[in-house]
This record gives C-alpha cells, sequence and structure tokens, in this order.
C-alpha cells in the first residue's frame, strides 16, 4: 500500500465542522420555488435555523445516477446553508414498504425486512463514496405507523378522507381547496383524464389511498379499519411533520414527484394541520440518456455501483455539479471524461503545495463574493465551478511566478470552496496517482529515472522509448521546473 503525505487541510477539521460563522444577515439566497413559480429570497421559519425534508430512496433495488444526483444535490444544499451559519436539521426519509418492495421480495424468495436491510446498506455505500454526508435522521415508512395512523385519523375526523367498505381509506381531492397549487395542474381537466374501475370503493376519480386493506401473504398492520399498510404518499406527509413539526422550511426532491406525490403531500398535510406545510419547494431536474429520462421504469439507467466501476466517485459528483440542479443533466461517458479531466487540472495545480489551513471563501472580496453570488442564486453550482476555474488558474500563475505566498493561499480557498461543493476531499496524489501496489509504483519509478538518465546522456530515442513504455501502462509524465512528475490517465 503507498503511503502520500497528507496536507494541513486533511488534518484539519473541515470548515463545515467550524461554529457558524456570523453571516446569516449578510446572505440574500435566491431559491426557485415550485410552489410560486419564481425566485424567492430565502426567510427560515425560525432565524439562525434551516429544516429540510428531501424525499429518499424506495430501497428495493441499487440507486441510479438520477438517484445519485439528489444526494449530491441536496447535500451541496444542505453544506452551502451550514457554511453560511444557518443551524441546518436535514431530513432524508426512506421508503421501506411498497407494492415494488414486496414484488421484489417474492420476486429473490427473501423477506421484506432482509430485502430493504440489503439495499438501506448498498444505499449508504453508494453516498458515502459520492461524499454525501448523511442526514440528521433517515425515518423508515415501517417505523412510523403510529403517526402515519394518526395522521389518517385527523383527515377523516376533519372531513378530508374516508374509509371505504372494504377496509381502504382514501383523501378526498374535492374537500382540499388548493389542490393542484403546486403543480399548477387543474382539477376538473385532471378528473376528466381519469377513469374509475368498477370495483374501486374511492368516490372520484381524483381521490388517492392512505391505508391499503391487507392482501393475503402481504404485510400488514392493525388499523382503526382493519389490517393493511400506508399509501405512498401518507407515509411523507406523516414523517416529516414528526420530525420537523407541521411547517417546515425547504421540501425537496425530484422533479418526477412534483405530482402526484407532492401535490398529495400538500393535500394530505395542510388538510391535517390547517396551515402551510412547506415554504420553499425545491426539485432537480431529470438525469437524461438519448435525450430520454433515466429511470428504472424505462430501463435505460446506469447504476452509482456501475458508473465508479469505471470512474472515481468524485468524478461522478462534479460531473453531476455542472449543471445547475433544476436543468436536465445529460449523462455521457464524454461528460464525465470531462469532468475526470476538470477534476486533473485542479488536483495537478494543488499537487505538492502547502495550503493555508485557515481560509474561509466568505473573507476573499474577489473570488470568494463572485462565489457567494452564484450560490445566492438559487445555489447555482455551474458559475461556482467557473468561479473556481478562474482561482486555480490564479494558482497557476503564482506558481509560475514562484509566489510561496498567494501559492498557499490560493490553494487554502479552493479548498474552502471544495468543502462547500464536497470536492477535493483526498490528497492530490491519491487522486492523480489512483490505487496501485507497491510493485506498480517501483515500477513506474524506476522507468522515470531511466528516462531522466537517459535525457541526461542526450539518449533522445532511449528516453521517447522509456516514455512510450510507461504511456503503455496508462501513465502520463509531467515535466515542470526540472522535476517530472506522473500520474494515471
Amino acid at each position: 500500500m503507498r503511503i502520500t503525505k497528507r496536507t494541513s487541510h486533511h488534518l484539519m477539521k473541515s470548515n463545515l465542522d467550524k461554529k457558524p460563522r456570523k453571516v446569516i444577515e449578510k446572505i440574500m439566497l435566491k431559491i426557485h420555488n415550485s410552489l410560486t413559480k419564481q425566485k424567492d429570497i430565502f426567510t427560515p421559519i425560525t432565524p439562525g435555523k434551516v429544516s429540510l425534508y428531501v424525499c429518499g430512496m424506495t430501497v428495493y433495488d441499487l440507486c441510479h445516477v438520477g438517484h445519485a444526483r439528489v444526494m449530491v444535490v441536496f447535500d451541496v444544499v444542505t453544506r452551502y446553508l451550514r457554511a453560511s451559519g444557518y443551524d441546518v436539521t436535514y431530513i432524508r426519509n426512506i421508503t421501506d414498504i411498497d407494492d415494488k418492495i414486496i414484488a421484489r421480495a417474492n420476486e429473490n424468495g427473501e423477506t421484506i425486512q432482509a430485502l430493504t436491510e440489503r439495499f438501506i446498506a448498498e444505499m449508504h455505500q453508494d453516498a458515502d463514496a459520492l461524499g454525501v454526508i448523511r442526514p440528521d435522521q433517515e425515518p423508515k415508512a415501517t417505523e412510523s405507523m403510529p403517526e402515519i395512523i394518526a395522521m389518517i385519523e385527523t383527515l377523516i375526523e376533519k372531513g378530508f378522507a374516508y374509509a371505504s367498505d372494504n377496509g381502504d381509506v382514501y383523501y378526498d381531492v374535492s374537500e382540499f381547496e388548493g389542490y393542484g397549487k403546486l403543480s399548477g395542474r387543474n382539477v376538473d381537466e385532471l378528473r376528466a383524464g381519469e377513469r374509475v374501475a368498477v370495483n374501486e370503493a374511492k368516490n372520484d376519480p381524483l381521490d388517492f389511498v392512505l391505508w391499503k386493506a391487507a392482501k393475503p401473504e402481504e404485510p400488514a398492520w392493525e388499523s382503526p379499519w382493519g389490517r393493511g399498510r400506508p399509501g405512498w404518499h401518507i407515509e411523507c406527509s406523516a414523517m416529516s411533520s414528526t420530525c420537523l413539526g407541521k411547517q417546515f422550511d425547504i421540501h425537496g426532491g425530484g422533479q418526477d414527484l412534483q405530482f402526484p406525490h407532492h401535490e398529495n403531500e400538500i393535500a394530505q398535510s395542510e388538510g391535517t394541520h390547517g396551515c402551510q406545510s412547506v415554504n420553499y419547494w425545491m426539485h432537480n431536474g431529470f438525469v437524461r440518456i438519448d435525450d430520454e429520462k433515466m429511470s428504472k421504469s424505462l430501463g435505460n439507467f446506469f447504476t452509482v455501483r456501475e458508473v465508479l466501476a469505471r470512474y472515481s466517485p468524485e468524478v461522478v459528483r462534479y460531473f453531476i455539479l455542472t449543471s445547475h440542479y433544476r436543468s436536465p443533466l445529460n449523462y455521457s461517458d464524454e461528460s464525465l471524461d470531462q469532468a475526470k479531466a476538470a477534476l486533473t487540472r485542479y488536483y495537478t495545480a494543488l499537487r505538492d503545495i502547502e495550503p493555508l489551513s485557515d481560509v474561509i471563501w466568505q473573507d476573499d472580496k474577489e473570488f470568494g463574493s463572485r462565489f457567494s453570488e452564484a450560490m445566492n442564486d438559487d445555489f447555482n453550482t455551474a458559475l461556482g465551478l467557473s468561479v473556481m476555474a478562474d482561482v486555480r488558474q490564479a494558482l497557476n500563475k503564482a506558481r509560475e511566478q514562484n509566489d510561496a505566498e498567494q501559492i498557499s493561499y490560493l490553494a487554502g480557498l479552493l479548498y474552502s470552496f471544495g468543502d462547500v461543493l464536497g470536492l477535493f476531499q483526498q490528497a492530490a496524489e491519491d487522486f492523480l496517482l489512483g490505487e496501485q501496489d507497491d510493485n506498480e509504483s517501483v515500477k513506474v519509478e524506476a522507468l522515470i529515472e531511466a528516462r531522466n538518465t537517459a535525457r541526461a546522456e542526450k539518449d533522445w530515442a532511449k528516453a521517447d522509448q522509456v516514455r512510450d513504455e510507461l504511456t503503455a501502462l496508462g501513465i502520463i509524465l509531467e515535466d515542470n521546473a526540472g522535476k517530472t512528475t506522473w500520474r494515471k490517465a
């Protein structure tokens, strides 16, 4: 195992772990609110605190790149808010009971608990690899049954829901005046496009299930309406309000959840509590392949595990951040190769530098101010990366001029930005040289020494031969200031 020297940046605590700085009053953060259809100035319910709920995974299979985007996007939101001085409570739920989970468990011949626990562990492995900070809480649907049942009871008492003769419970959409306000859907048009099956017990085509009566051989819980299990939508309403209260700041998730899932959440939560449930709704855009949305249902998805077999996790994370979170993200090998090349340029610039350990980007009047403007404009990571590219260019110029003080400062500034975006979390040598064993390292170093000897003896043919041999091994040489360094292609 090769041992590399860690810089002071890697030994020190991240800026995000430090006591929040008093910068909240300076922030003019604007968030594109799906509810108002515009960028709204962010004002938390409780000054200095932010409550954030994000719809998590349904755990019956490995995460795909679309899931990775949700995790990375709201990880950056959380990191930026904390770096800006806010005390953030971040909740991301786990759906561990639904039709797909039941079907997959039956297909595999395993218990539902065994299936969901296995894929929860797989999800955590992918998230950890991508540098995603664990949420403060990860409530599970199966552990929230008392809260779910209590919310359904309240909705029935208030006239927003009704129990059918077959044991199902439905939400009565006609009783909720604001239905459609998030998605912009017209209730009459929605109703005209729906059909009610003859055997369904709901009163209106738009009514949706809150509680499903138990079917033979399916998992079920006791309730006032008989044994059964909850509908998907009510789970999130119950878990979010249990963890964050009847009203919280931000609710996030993928664009595909806006209707009907989040629309139904609003109806349930506001019907229960009698007040606006969420102040800011955030939805990230789709990941697309060949102009089609990536999804398991379409069968055109790549799992995170498949992608990480070919690209380092940080390359995947950087790729996700190159597009604004609300824009479509076009997945391709070319895009990932470009992300790898960009990260390589950063790590090459940071190589062999001892950065200042106490640089705080908010204090930098040039680059820091521009980065703040980018992130305050609806978390524009693509623009933030362009600012960081300018810092990298300034760092390379400082290296050319051998300006030690500026080199150390600009490197520290890049690491400070990296804390916000979850980048540069490893030593430059680790990224540039990748995984290798001692034998490989010894062989490469010996070849480099042979090339240097040939060059000193002006045996250019021999030097070129050795370089070609290194290239065949996937090694790239860089000659700077009389020193030869190497990295993997």
